[in-house]
């Protein structure tokens, strides 16, 4: 597959793949004879995966940590596993954040909401 169709397919730039493969976060991948890359299913399912821990804000060292864990094979599931429980932990927490903000949000339009009706001025 060409880069153009993996990026379209992965949901990740061109420039992304690139960089990710530069920084050791794709492995190098085959080339064909005019020296294009070519990716195959298994480094789609791979780009679709850090395209989601892109999503959920996993920091770039964080994601090429994994990387290198996920390298080394089986040996290293309970670590991977960890970090993806580590990571999730700190989502939950950051969903708990932003409900407060948007609480306080919907409370500040509710003010706003009343004051208008008190002025008669409800659009």
């Amino acid at each position: 597959m060409k880069i153009s169709d993996f990026s379209r397919r992965s949901g990740l730039s061109i420039d992304t793949l690139r960089y990710y493969e530069r920084i050791g976060l794709l492995p190098r991948t085959a080339r064909d004879g005019g020296g294009r890359r070519s990716y195959g299913a298994d480094d789609l399912a791979w780009a679709c995966f850090l395209s989601k821990l892109q999503a959920m804000d996993m920091p770039i060292r964080e994601r090429l940590a994994y990387s290198r864990l996920r390298s080394q094979g089986d040996a290293t599931l309970g670590a991977r596993r960890s970090m993806l429980e580590a990571h999730r932990a700190a989502l939950f927490a950051r969903q708990e954040e932003l409900c407060g903000l948007i609480a306080a949000l919907d409370a500040k339009i509710a003010h706003y909401r009343d004051r208008e009706i008190q002025s008669g001025d409800n659009r």
